[in-house]
């Protein structure tokens, strides 16, 4: 009984009698949840436009930022850095259409996600030769990032929050909802909806596949930039970041992996849940929920909702 208690009683019973830290979890997962969904938003991009699983996209997150600071590192002046980044991000796109995705046309699924294994592994080489391997400061400052704290009096208590976590939440959702936007009312978002929809049917009405995939793979680019920019403003820039961005594979399980909505409503709750989890039910298991329970949460979804709480359903006829 008292195991049980501690389990799903007494969480709720600090919630109700300290809501001030209730209101700085949420906020807290809140900040993470939106950062998750802006990364998992690239994987959702490149599967529903040319259906490869993008394994890269974690590595991209951490080479645009090391670009980023690399330039400046280098004597170029921020905002000039940041745009010479975005370019860099247009060739990178041009040229994993032309060397990875072309020659795979028609390929095997499997075939073109172990090729995005190789890009990877290769992008994680140049980073570090370019770049090397030590952890960088991102630029906060010379991009007018705001540093410091603001707390407000809630709920009888002091709520905390994070000058650079309010920039992140806010350009991190205007990014989001501006993509989800252009994807659904713009030309090349239907035409990215054909695509999706059938490789065939796109080439039949006149729509360049090749032209489609870049176009995807750059904004899938520039995701990853804004979230290499904010997650190294709240900790430092290295290849540790991979790690952080894989976080978005519960949310793509979670949300459905080719649903828009579904990873902005899949990285809330994944973002949502794991501060809350760390909070109230780490201490019962040592801590290190944070780790291990957006992992907890796909795996329970997969037994009961394979394609996610917003994916589509394949019935195939036999």
């Amino acid at each position: 009984m008292t195991i049980l208690y501690a389990i799903f009683v007494d969480p709720f019973v600090q919630m109700a009698g300290a809501p001030d830290l209730l209101v700085q979890a949420l906020w807290d997962g809140l900040v993470s949840g939106v950062l998750y969904a802006l990364i998992a938003l690239g994987f959702v991009l490149i599967f529903k436009a040319s259906g490869v699983f993008n394994f890269a996209q974690g590595i991209m997150v951490v080479f645009a930022a090391l670009t980023l600071v690399g330039l400046h590192e280098k004597g170029v002046p921020a905002f000039l850095a940041l745009a010479l980044t975005v370019a860099v991000m247009f060739v990178l796109a041009v040229g994993v259409e032309r060397v990875v995705l072309r020659p795979l046309v028609n390929q095997p699924d499997i075939i073109l996600f172990i090729a995005t294994f190789g890009l990877t592994y290769f992008l994680i080489g140049f980073g570090e030769l370019i770049f090397g391997g030590n952890p960088k400061a991102m630029i906060t400052d010379q991009l007018f990032l705001p540093r410091g704290v603001v707390d407000v009096p809630m709920l009888g208590g002091m709520v905390s929050f994070q000058k650079i976590d309010i920039a992140a939440a806010i350009i991190a959702s205007l990014m989001v909802a501006g993509l989800a936007v252009f994807f659904q009312n713009t030309r090349i978002g239907r035409a990215l909806r054909a695509v999706a929809d059938s490789h065939k049917a796109a080439l039949s009405v006149g729509i360049s596949l090749n032209q489609i995939w870049v176009i995807v793979w750059f904004a899938a680019g520039l995701v990853a930039l804004a979230a290499g920019i904010m997650w190294g403003a709240r900790s430092e820039v290295s290849f540790a970041l991979e790690i952080i961005a894989l976080k978005a594979l519960p949310v793509l399980v979670l949300g459905g992996l080719t649903s828009v909505p579904g990873a902005i409503i899949g990285g809330l709750i994944i973002g949502v849940g794991e501060k809350l989890g760390e909070f109230y039910w780490g201490p019962l298991v040592g801590g290190g929920i944070e780790s291990w329970l957006a992992y907890f949460i796909a795996l329970a979804v997969l037994l009961v909702r394979p394609q996610g709480l917003f994916g589509e359903k394949i019935i195939e006829r036999i």
